[in-house]
C-alpha cells in the first residue's frame, strides 16, 4: 500500500528532527561555547544545522500528507509508487545538510533529495488536476 511507509517515515524523521531541535537549543542555551554558538547565528554550521532542522521537519510533514493523500485516492490515481518513492527519497535532503555540516559530505544527497522531492509535490499536484469525479467527490 503506497503511502503507508510515507506516514509511518514520515513520523519517525518528524520525531527525530524535533530531538534534533533539543540538540539546537542546547548549543544556543547551555553549552559552555554557547556565546560562539549565538554569534554564528546566520552562518556557518550554526545556519546549515538551522536548515537541516527546519527542512527535515518539512518534508517530514509533507511525507505524512502525500502518504494520506495516496492511500486515500489510491484507486484514483496514477503511479502512487513514483510518487511514494520520490517523497520518501526527498528526506535526503536534509540528511545530506546534516551530512554535510557533521562530517563534510559533498552535497550531492541535498540536490538528490531536494529534486525528488519537488518532482514529488509537482507529480501529485498533476495527478490531482487530472483526477476524475467520482459520485460528486
Amino acid at each position: 500500500m503506497h503511502g503507508k511507509n510515507n506516514i509511518a517515515i514520515g513520523f519517525l524523521v518528524m520525531g527525530g528532527f524535533m530531538l534534533y531541535g533539543f540538540l539546537l537549543i542546547y548549543l544556543r542555551d547551555f553549552a559552555p561555547d554557547k556565546q560562539a554558538w549565538v554569534d554564528s547565528y546566520s552562518s556557518g554550521k550554526h545556519f546549515e544545522a538551522r536548515l537541516a532542522h527546519v527542512h527535515g521537519n518539512l518534508f517530514a510533514v509533507l511525507n505524512v500528507i502525500i502518504g494520506y493523500l495516496l492511500l486515500h485516492f489510491r484507486e484514483r490515481l496514477a503511479r502512487t509508487a513514483a510518487i511514494s518513492w520520490l517523497a520518501l527519497t526527498g528526506l535526503l535532503m536534509p540528511v545530506g545538510i546534516l551530512a554535510e555540516v557533521y562530517f563534510g559530505a559533498p552535497p550531492v544527497l541535498v540536490l538528490v533529495g531536494a529534486i525528488a522531492m519537488t518532482s514529488s509535490v509537482i507529480w501529485l499536484g498533476v495527478s490531482f488536476f487530472k483526477l476524475k469525479q467520482v459520485n460528486g467527490h
